[in-house]
């Protein structure tokens, strides 16, 4: 090797210095034993709601996880942050596995990592006003000694996320829904971040408030180089934020791409399906190419196999059989099905 490329191959960041987040084989099964359900049955059952996924998200991209409610997006959300602790799994984070913290270290280690939750009626506190409510995490993080400079921090947020001085001494219940939203982004930006998971920020918002707040999403990441893990049931809002997009299904991520490919060459047939469900205002369009038919498959004790084998039209008698891998396809483009 020439001295030019041992310098570059010194220089050159490996995989785990250029993503910001790995999560490798985690799991969450929820023990049903004490269920009404599972002691009629007289048997143990295991809630399988997030079921060996692996994925990474690279500094400063945006990675959109969708699927149906109830596929296990929201859990994958809470078990990065360990709000709930995963059954098995790793999540490195700058390549430290955050499972091996201790509760102080991944106290401490929850300032880089911040959640905005779906409903901004729900996750601020109504008895709190706004100057409360955005310098709790400074003082919960030690970030502003006095009240002069956690006053000024959180006038600082507020118009960060253009909201007025006025609204400093205010209650939650004095706001809009999108106001409340924009309430919860500057109170996850209050400790300076790395890493903001968005848990469907925008769903229970207006269709014009949305595109405020996805724009508000957007023009924070650019200032401040975030990175976002941004979960949404919604393909319209996944296109517009997203620089690469993990499919979800029962406890599963079946394909895995880079936005315009998910979109424009869709493999795995429940991508497909998602895509032929979103409304089409050009009645001369043709009919969508896949449909499914039947129920969602149940993630308590999900049988073996491929868990869309029930509804899917394309599939073959391996795929009740055989649980597919996520296999590489074309550089970051990965899908789990065998009939692709």
């Amino acid at each position: 090797m020439s001295d030019a490329a041992m310098s570059q191959a010194e220089t050159a960041p490996t995989a785990a210095e250029e993503n910001l987040l790995d999560v490798r084989n985690l799991t969450k099964y929820f023990d049903l034993h004490g269920d009404l359900v599972s002691r009629l049955a007289g048997k143990h059952q295991l809630l399988k709601a997030v079921d060996d996924i692996s994925f990474y998200i690279r500094k400063g991209e945006t990675l959109g996880l969708v699927g149906e409610s109830g596929c296990g997006k929201s859990t994958t959300g809470r078990l990065i942050t360990r709000l709930i602790e995963p059954t098995s799994g790793e999540i490195d984070l700058h390549g430290e596995d955050l499972l091996s913290f201790s509760a102080q270290r991944m106290r401490e280690t929850r300032k880089d990592i911040q959640l905005v939750f779906q409903d901004p009626y729900a996750s601020l506190n109504p008895r709190k006003t706004i100057m409360h409510i955005l310098s709790r995490p400074l003082d919960v993080h030690g970030l502003a000694t006095n009240w002069h400079d956690k006053r000024e921090r959180v006038l600082e947020l507020l118009n960060l996320v253009g909201m007025g001085s006025e609204h400093i001494d205010r209650y939650p219940h004095e706001f809009s829904g999108g106001q409340r939203q924009r309430l919860a982004i500057a109170r996850a930006l209050s400790v300076n971040p790395e890493l903001v998971i968005g848990d469907e920020p925008v769903s229970a918002l207006d269709v014009s408030i949305q595109a405020q707040i996805l724009n508000l999403f957007r023009e924070l990441q650019e200032k401040f180089g975030l990175t976002y893990l941004f979960i949404a049931h919604d393909l319209s809002v996944i296109r517009h934020i997203s620089d690469r997009v993990a499919v979800m299904y029962v406890g599963k991520i079946v394909e895995e791409g880079p936005v315009d490919v998910i979109f424009s060459e869709p493999l795995h047939p429940y991508t497909n399906a998602l895509l032929a469900a979103v409304p089409e205002a050009d009645p001369k369009k043709p009919p969508p190419r896949l449909t499914l038919s039947g129920e969602v498959a149940t993630p308590i004790d999900p049988p073996p196999g491929c868990r869309l084998a029930g509804r899917c039209p394309l599939a073959k008698p391996v795929c009740a059989e055989v649980d597919p891998d996520l296999r590489g396809i074309d550089g970051d483009h990965r899908v789990a099905c065998h009939v692709v």
